[in-house]
């Protein structure tokens, strides 16, 4: 048999930090389900399971609440499995029995019961949703005494963190590591936690097929699952779905040319337009590397999706050089001597250092500004 397992779609994130962009990032994750359906066609798919979290919130708007659906009605050939997790607990007269009371097409199935339900004649699925965002007992224990039809296969889907794994889910809905072989299951969906990642030989998150947060999974993802048949090992390949990179970077640059070799690398990466880019840089430079390290920052920001810069490490050191590119001998050389002073004040408050080294910043930029003009 061969299924596809995501999870974790959270349907409705917020993304305030980024502004006008926000919206951009929510209808990515529409577009994640949409090619999920293209993956399951393409592969001859007909059962996407989804360990959780469809939505991001137990009240979605109207519009939130049906975005996903019509996604998945545009796949007739394909079955949809939805499970609520710990954002969209199945509670009563809550986010899906709105759902159910849409009216929903014969390809879409909720499961809100710990009941097995038959995929086919040779799969029967079994399903832990959640009714409280936080659950203290193993919400999948009940599968180890479920009975399925001889030689059919069972497949487990949940939602929470591995117990003793260093999953590090959301919630707490604990799940024992060794489910899979209790309750001899072919394979174990599970969500929650935001990165691809294997448990043991049959238990798997499948990850977020759209990322969401700095430091986690770069490019969404899924799992493409074949199972030969019970007992068997299944075989695991990742399917691409994101749109959207999100990479983490901690650098450190301490010339001109350290600084120039991390531009050329920044700017290898894959689909700039649709990278986006937490950077951490440190180390130190003079200032007119620094200057130029700022005009290549602001450059990168506008090839990528979003930077988000942290240069609070990295510090301008003035060569003499830099200083006499500021004034040779005059107001603004003592002035910029002054700025100096404090900058390798050890003693000084380091607020006051890095204003000082802010302020002498500024006063190269300006005067090698006003250079470049005259001399054009």
């Amino acid at each position: 048999m061969r299924i596809i397992h995501s999870a974790d779609w959270q349907i409705g994130k917020v993304f305030k930090q980024f502004g006008t962009k926000e919206e951009t990032l929510r209808q990515a994750r529409l577009a994640a389900v949409e090619r999920l359906g293209v993956h399951a066609r393409g592969n001859g798919v007909r059962h996407v399971l989804v360990a959780g979290d469809v939505y991001d919130s137990e009240a979605p708007s109207a519009h939130t609440l049906r975005a996903p659906i019509e996604r998945m009605k545009a796949f007739v050939d394909v079955h949809w499995h939805l499970l609520p997790g710990n954002h969209d607990p199945h509670r009563p007269e809550g986010v899906w029995d709105r759902v159910a009371q849409l009216g929903l097409p014969e390809n879409i199935h909720l499961h809100l019961a710990s009941i097995p339900a038959a995929l086919d004649e040779s799969a029967v699925l079994l399903p832990a949703p959640l009714h409280r965002k936080s659950e203290f007992d193993d919400i999948s224990a009940w599968m180890d005494a479920a009975q399925t039809p001889p030689g059919a296969l069972r497949i487990g889907l949940a939602h929470g963190s591995v117990v003793d794994f260093g999953s590090g889910g959301e919630a707490s809905n604990p799940i024992d590591p060794a489910r899979a072989a209790k309750a001899h299951l072919d394979y174990f969906a599970l969500g929650d936690w935001h990165r691809t990642l294997q448990v043991g030989p049959k238990t798997w998150y499948a990850g977020t097929p759209e990322p969401d947060r700095a430091g986690g999974q770069e490019q969404g993802t899924a799992l493409l699952v074949d199972i030969a048949g019970p007992g068997a090992l299944p075989s695991i390949t990742r399917l691409v779905t994101g749109t959207y990179r999100w990479v983490s970077r901690s650098e450190r640059i301490d010339d001109e040319e350290a600084s120039a070799d991390l531009d050329r690398r920044l700017r290898e990466e894959a689909d700039l337009s649709r990278l986006i880019l937490r950077l951490k840089v440190e180390g130190s430079l003079p200032l007119a590397a620094y200057g130029e390290f700022l005009r290549r920052m602001t450059d990168l920001d506008a090839a990528v999706f979003d930077l988000d810069l942290d240069e609070a490490s990295l510090a301008a050191r003035p060569t003499e050089a830099d200083l006499e590119a500021i004034d040779f001998d005059g107001v603004l050389r003592r002035s910029a001597d002054r700025l100096k002073n404090v900058v390798d004040d050890s003693a000084a408050a380091p607020e006051l250092r890095r204003r000082a080294e802010e302020a002498l910043v500024e006063l190269y930029l300006r005067v090698a500004g006003r250079a470049r003009e005259e001399a054009a």
